[in-house]
C-alpha cells in the first residue's frame, strides 16, 4: 500500500535537467531551508558565496566538494554552499560556460571559438577517447590522448580562468545581498519567537490564576466549622 516505485534512470536524468515541481518552486525550497538555517548569518552567507562561486568552475560533478572544501576553508555553513550549488543549473549553464570561455581565452591570447555547441564536441570526443583507452588495456589497441588534451587546453584552461573574476564577483553580490536579508529574517525570527514565550508563559499564568481562584471560591469561610 505504501510502497514507493523507485525513479528509472531516464526520471532521474530528466529531473536533473528540469526538477519535479519546476525550477521555481526548487528554488523556494532552496530559499526557504537556508533561511531555517541554525547558524549566524555571516557564516551562511559565507556558505552561500562558496556555493555560488564554485558555479563558475568547470569541475562538473565535483561542485558539492568543491563548495564543501571552499566553505570549510572560508568558515561557512557547508549545507549552506551544497544548496547555493542550485545557482548553477541547466538554464544558466549554458550563460556561465560561453562568459567564462569568452573571457578566459581573451585574458590567455589563445582565439575565442569554443562556444557550447564546440564544448559538447570536444566532452564527447574525449568521453569517447577514454572508452578507447580503457579498452585499450585488453587489446592491442594503443591509447591516444589528442581529444584529451585539447579538451584540457581549449576548455578547461580557459574556463578556470575566465570563470575566476565572474565567480568572484558573484560571490561578492550573493554574499552582499544574503548577509543583511538573513540578519534581518533572523531578528524577526527571535522576535516572533518571543512573542510566542511570552503568550504562552501569559496563558500559563492566566490559567493558574483562575485554578487558585476556583480554589479559593471553594475553600471554607474563616470561623465556619467544616462539615
Amino acid at each position: 500500500m505504501f510502497k514507493r516505485n523507485p525513479r528509472s534512470w531516464g526520471r532521474a536524468a530528466l529531473e536533473l535537467l528540469y526538477p519535479r515541481g519546476g525550477w521555481y518552486r526548487a528554488a523556494l525550497y532552496a530559499i526557504h531551508r537556508i533561511r531555517r538555517l541554525p547558524d549566524p548569518a555571516h557564516r551562511i552567507s559565507r556558505g552561500i558565496a562558496a556555493g555560488v562561486f564554485i558555479c563558475f568552475t568547470p569541475f562538473f560533478g565535483l561542485h558539492f566538494l568543491g563548495a564543501t572544501l571552499i566553505a570549510i576553508l572560508i568558515r561557512g555553513n557547508i549545507l549552506a554552499a551544497l544548496l547555493a550549488t542550485f545557482v548553477g543549473n541547466p538554464l544558466t549553464f549554458p550563460l556561465i560556460a560561453e562568459l567564462s570561455l569568452d573571457l578566459g581565452s581573451r585574458i590567455l591570447g589563445m582565439p575565442v571559438n569554443m562556444h557550447l555547441p564546440q564544448v559538447l564536441e570536444a566532452v564527447a570526443f574525449a568521453l569517447g577517447e577514454l572508452v578507447h583507452n580503457f579498452l585499450a588495456i585488453f587489446t592491442h589497441r594503443h591509447a591516444e590522448w589528442g581529444e584529451l588534451r585539447r579538451l584540457a587546453h581549449d576548455v578547461f584552461l580557459p574556463y578556470t580562468v575566465g570563470g575566476l573574476l565572474p565567480g568572484l564577483g558573484a560571490a561578492m553580490i550573493a554574499y552582499g545581498l544574503a548577509n543583511p536579508l538573513l540578519v534581518a529574517y533572523q531578528k524577526a525570527r527571535v522576535k516572533q519567537l518571543k512573542r510566542r514565550y511570552e503568550k504562552r508563559m501569559a496563558e500559563q499564568a492566566a490559567r493558574a490564576a483562575r485554578e487558585r481562584a476556583k480554589e479559593a471560591a471553594g475553600a471554607p469561610e474563616n470561623g465556619e466549622d467544616k462539615p
